[in-house]
């Protein structure tokens, strides 16, 4: 029997009847000769629910607790599927992340997978069960070096943090040699805008790993890039589908050899903020002095443009998440008067907009088009960043929603 490793969103076990509809699904699967292993993550909001409740009874919840906390609402999902399956006639069992040998390292909240021992799964799956594997957590060790002997002196719970279920599924279904990994959401697939802003927006039956990683850095929510990553290095396919009927997804892959498609979709990002600062001194080591303060406080810096030098003064921009723009003008305010600049400045209403298509490499026009659409519709451009199949803007988010919709246009994406 091949071996498919299915993922499961928190949409798609939210109820007891997305739950049973979920089993069945995986019972199609057995009945078609596949072997499955099932990462399931909490149920509809329950992480969500359960970092307030964690908020009420204390200011700062400490970080090794609260992993211990969120961990508890896979393991609920995950119990419950197992059940469903035994109570329809398939033998199943439920798994933590530790029971899984899913090995990480000590940083809670954002822990990354070190190792995955994937002994206890295979045996199970050798014993005809499904497997269903709680997703988002796993297990570190702490290791006491003493001379020659080295023994393990803590073991912790760890969260991997956003898109941990869909790390946990990808890296399983390497670990496992499986044929692919299927990510079920409420999502039918990938398309080339979001459809609730396009609705001309049409499914991609396929797209590259490359594309998918800049759709899902710039924007689309669908899967984290963590998990595109790590298919990309080990080349496994990964199948986008809906878990609420059984229309065809879109394949992730290595790509074909010859694109046919120059712009495959256009993302959109609402979660933008901007910070300037005026007059800034020009002089070595001034970028380190704004940003390792960033760094420290945990703030992650997107994009960063320098204007020309006038007379050894310039303006520094850079692009944050919204969330992140108090606690970063807090940390640039003091900053601003200790490196002599004039200002800082935050704005906190902008959006960002990207063209993407591995088709754009190396051939000429693309951001030509995008800049004429953009500048016809009368939507004014504030910063641009790009990569070799990427051109993003930062634009007003009251002016995204249009800008999505003229640049499918654009492109001829309706007709893709």
């Amino acid at each position: 029997m091949s071996l498919v490793v299915h993922k499961y969103g928190g949409s798609s076990v939210a109820s007891v009847e997305r739950i049973k509809s979920v089993a069945q699904r995986i019972i199609n699967a057995r009945r078609k000769g596949e072997d499955v292993v099932a990462v399931v993550s909490a149920m509809g909001d329950t992480t969500d629910d359960l970092i307030k409740l964690s908020r009420q009874v204390a200011n700062k919840p400490s970080a090794r607790e609260l992993d211990v906390l969120l961990s508890t609402g896979e393991i609920v999902a995950s119990t419950l599927l197992a059940m469903a399956l035994q109570d329809m006639g398939q033998e199943a069992i439920s798994l933590s992340g530790t029971q899984a040998g899913i090995q990480t390292d000590t940083n809670h909240g954002q822990a990354h997978i070190l190792a995955i021992d994937p002994r206890r799964i295979k045996e199970e799956l050798r014993e005809g069960k499904v497997v269903i594997i709680a997703g988002f957590q796993g297990i570190a060790r702490s290791i006491n070096q003493s001379g020659h002997h080295a023994r393990v002196v803590d073991t912790d719970i760890t969260t991997l943090g956003r898109g941990g279920s869909d790390t946990t599924a990808v890296a399983l279904a390497v670990s496992l040699g499986a044929r692919a990994c299927e990510r079920y959401t409420d999502t039918a697939g990938i398309y080339t805008a979001d459809p609730r802003v396009v609705s001309e927006a049409t499914k991609l039956t396929e797209i590259s790993y490359e594309e998918m990683l800049e759709i899902a850095s710039y924007g689309s929510k669908v899967m984290h890039p963590r998990a595109i990553e790590l298919g990309q290095i080990y080349n496994m396919p990964i199948l986008v589908a809906s878990s609420f009927n059984d229309a065809p997804g879109t394949l992730i892959h290595g790509g074909a050899m010859e694109v046919q498609q120059k712009v495959t979709a256009i993302s959109h990002d609402l979660d933008v903020a901007k910070i300037t600062i005026v007059g800034v001194p020009d002089r070595p080591g001034i970028a380190a002095g704004i940003f390792e303060p960033l760094a420290q406080a945990g703030v992650s810096v997107d994009t960063i443009v320098q204007n020309a030098s006038i007379q050894h003064i310039t303006d520094l921009t850079f692009t944050i998440t919204k969330g992140d723009a108090e606690k970063a003008f807090k940390v640039m305010h003091p900053i601003t008067d200790q490196i002599g600049a004039r200002e800082c400045i935050v704005d906190t209403k902008l959006g960002k907009v990207s063209v993407i298509g591995s088709g754009m490499q190396n051939t000429p026009g693309y951001a030509a088009r995008m800049f004429s659409t953009l500048s016809a519709a009368g939507i004014n451009i504030q910063l641009i960043t790009t990569s070799e199949i990427r051109i993003t803007v930062i634009i007003d988010e009251a002016q995204v929603k249009e800008a999505v919709q003229v640049l499918h246009k654009a492109f001829e994406l309706n007709q893709a």
